[in-house]
């Protein structure tokens, strides 16, 4: 039997239900789209305008309070959600403006408001009239030029005040595909030599050894020998991970909070398999992502189901060499890959995040030998879940020294006075993560 395509008014309708389901949900947007059946086409431009319009959501709202005579705040959800996907085609010019006003008219009768479409038609009519006076209006403000919410604004001004506008215009740029070279199938001048035969435009890094950044980006499918495990996708500020922690062949090492297990096979990858990986995670379903990874890369690691804040309920009492701790986090630091963040995050959530990666960082260190390593890492840019937890941490532990500045030198981003380095959204074209390289010292 045949399949039909969906409309674009449907596709565009099924945007709308995607943004509303996060916005007024606090659905996660990537948990969404895995449950999406679409594929080609419609599958893409349905992706395009979710994340688009989540994207710049804090924007398009305060147009639309401009522009609508009835009060956003009491239209039905998904048709509020609509006038902003529609107006995101617009405001972007992704979108031809006569297919994007008829497409979303038309997704208002599907999604069963069919009398509001001459509303949504109103509304879109009246922003390409006066696109020039609303954008001068909305604008003026930081946070809504910016589209971010007000608090995050706030907080990256104190924490970064000369680099915060430009976190928060990096925050709405297109990430690019950076992939980690497989090095014990392949070196990387290799697998770069066949990218660039297949046609690829090629990037190296300045001090992640393995990563390229390759334009266009194409699904990992189309990858030479993504199947057979030669390469894998993952941010090349995620891959200076391995390179702070540097695995020697023997060692013992805790990945302590593991999933999906990219750092993982990478720790491995770089010492060909020959250290001793234990990847921890407290969600035995997101465990599965480490396995499926592993079994693709032709790798063996110890994958246990436990909260690294609490050891008695896996640990094996022996200690470890080398341990990695990427903290759950407010995830501040990867907006342009889940623009989600944006409406899902609250801050009140960061206090909370603080205590659980503190409490963490005080269960792995009990785990460490004396001499070993601990890395602390997270994708956030506050320096409350980054150098605030540190300096806590130091000052209560005598046995710990911070060894970040003397191993980050030579990398890219904002090398603050510490402790640790944060590396900021745009630097070098990688997302933001912020480092701590510990070594106890007893």
């Amino acid at each position: 039997m045949t399949v039909r395509a969906p409309t674009a008014a449907r596709v565009r309708a099924d945007a709308a239900v995607l943004v509303a389901t996060v916005v007024d949900e606090g659905r996660s947007l990537d948990e969404l789209l895995a449950a999406d059946r679409d594929e080609g086409s419609a599958r893409g431009l349905k992706r395009s305008l979710a994340y688009g319009t989540l994207r710049w959501h804090y924007r398009l709202a305060a147009l639309l309070q401009r522009l609508s005579s009835r009060s956003p705040a009491r239209l039905d959800p998904r048709l509020r959600a609509l006038l902003e996907v529609g107006l995101f085609q617009l405001v972007s010019g992704e979108t031809a403006p006569h297919a994007a006003v008829a497409e979303t008219v038309e997704a208002a009768r599907v999604l069963g408001h069919p009398h509001a479409a001459g509303f949504v038609n109103a509304v879109l009519r009246r922003y390409q009239r006066e696109h020039a006076g609303l954008a001068a209006a909305v604008d003026a403000d930081l946070a809504t030029r910016t589209a971010h919410p007000p608090w995050f604004v706030e907080a990256l001004r104190r924490d970064r005040p000369d680099d915060f506008v430009a976190v928060l215009e990096a925050n709405n740029g297109h990430p690019p595909l950076w992939l980690r070279v497989n090095r014990m199938r392949a070196t990387v001048d290799e697998y770069a030599a066949e990218l660039g035969a297949a046609g690829f435009q090629v990037h190296r890094h300045p001090v992640a050894r393995e990563a390229l950044r390759i334009e266009p980006a194409v699904d990992v499918r189309e990858l030479p020998g993504f199947a057979e495990g030669r390469v894998s996708v993952q941010d090349a500020t995620a891959q200076l991970a391995a390179e702070l922690l540097d695995a020697r062949p023997g060692d013992r090492v805790l990945d302590a909070c593991a999933a999906p297990g990219g750092k993982t096979c990478h720790l491995l990858e770089r010492t060909d398999g020959a250290c001793h990986v234990t990847a921890l995670d407290v969600s035995e379903g997101r465990l599965e992502r480490v396995r499926q990874n592993l079994r693709r890369l032709g790798l063996e690691a110890d994958v246990r189901a436990g909260d690294a804040a609490d050891p008695a309920g896996w640990w094996d009492g022996r200690p470890y060499d080398r341990i990695l701790l990427d903290v759950p986090c407010s995830a501040t630091g990867v907006i342009r890959r889940h623009p989600d963040i944006k409406v899902l995050r609250r801050a009140g959530d960061v206090p909370e995040l603080a205590q659980r990666q503190r409490r963490l960082l005080d269960a792995a260190w009990r785990l460490l030998v004396p001499g070993g390593t601990l890395v602390y890492a997270s994708c956030s840019v506050l320096r409350a879940e980054n150098e605030a937890v540190i300096e806590g941490f130091l000052a209560a532990t005598p046995s710990a020294s911070d060894r970040t500045a003397e191993r980050t030198g030579a990398w890219p981003g904002v090398a603050d006075a510490g402790p640790g380095r944060p590396v900021l959204p745009g630097a070098a074209d990688g997302d933001g993560f912020y480092y701590a390289c510990l070594v106890r010292t007893d």
